[in-house]
């Protein structure tokens, strides 16, 4: 499996500091809120909704939000409808892009992503162009202070995950997307401290982007991210540690 892409490390380091000042409240908030409108309101018999709910307790949301947001998924309270919305396109380089969006509008939305990637030297392509490049798949998060290389890949495997990879400052655990929670509980069955369990789009394989191609897309990536429309943007790029430091301190 190939799996990890630069952007799987930043994004992973952005949404912590997007938690701090409250940014991902909006996402998460949508997230339950259709989840539980497709799945129903007990996150036990639907998966989509635990994993939303986890989500929202690692940002420290207030527990009466993620029930008011249950509650507005299954019409018990009323609500805006929002529309799950999969853009494909590329960026800089011939980057692949797969960019998913919950919106209530979505003439604006795919205008706005349409603007934001023109800007950068990107475009929108037509649908199904770049969903192929990548796999879904389940990935759970291990801080690496709290295990060993050797202990995680045994405990991993143990539970039945597919693969262990280096994710900078934590261990990523792949699994098939059913087998998240299963195998996440198991961990923390087993003593593994879990610091997050998700849905990821891995890339089959990434492309190197330098120069001006790694600042555009650096920036198409931030300005996707940052908006309250688009839940998840996946890239199979990578850049060298040190450009992209540069990169940031530069923007």
């Amino acid at each position: 499996m190939s799996g990890h892409s630069k952007w799987n490390s930043i994004k992973h380091k952005k949404a912590a500091t997007d938690a701090k000042r409250g940014k991902i409240f909006t996402k998460i908030i949508k997230e339950i809120t259709v989840a539980a409108r497709m799945g129903g309101g007990d996150p036990d018999g639907n998966p989509r909704l635990r994993t939303a709910i986890d989500a929202a307790k690692s940002a420290n949301m207030p527990k009466s939000n993620m029930e008011n947001a249950i509650k507005k998924g299954t019409g018990e309270l009323p609500g805006v409808i929002y529309e799950e919305m999969t853009y494909e396109g590329y960026g800089p380089g011939g980057v692949a892009l797969l960019i998913e969006a919950m919106t209530d509008n979505k003439n604006r939305t795919v205008a706005e992503i349409r603007y934001i990637l023109d800007k950068h030297g990107g475009n929108l392509g037509e649908t199904g162009c770049v969903n192929w490049m990548f796999d879904f798949v389940g990935l759970i998060r291990v801080p690496k202070g709290n295990i060993s290389e050797e202990d995680i890949f045994e405990k991993a495997l143990e539970t039945g995950a597919d693969d262990v990879q280096d994710g900078d400052d934590c261990w990523e655990v792949f699994t098939s997307v059913t087998d998240i929670h299963t195998i996440k509980d198991e961990l923390e069955a087993a003593g593994v401290a879990v610091e997050s369990a998700e849905r990821w789009a891995a890339p089959q394989n990434t492309i190197k982007v330098k120069g001006k191609d790694a600042a555009k897309l650096v920036k198409i990536m931030t300005k996707l991210e940052d908006h309250d429309d688009i839940q998840n943007v996946y890239a199979n790029f990578d850049i060298d540690d040190e450009e992209l430091e540069a990169i940031h301190a530069e923007m």
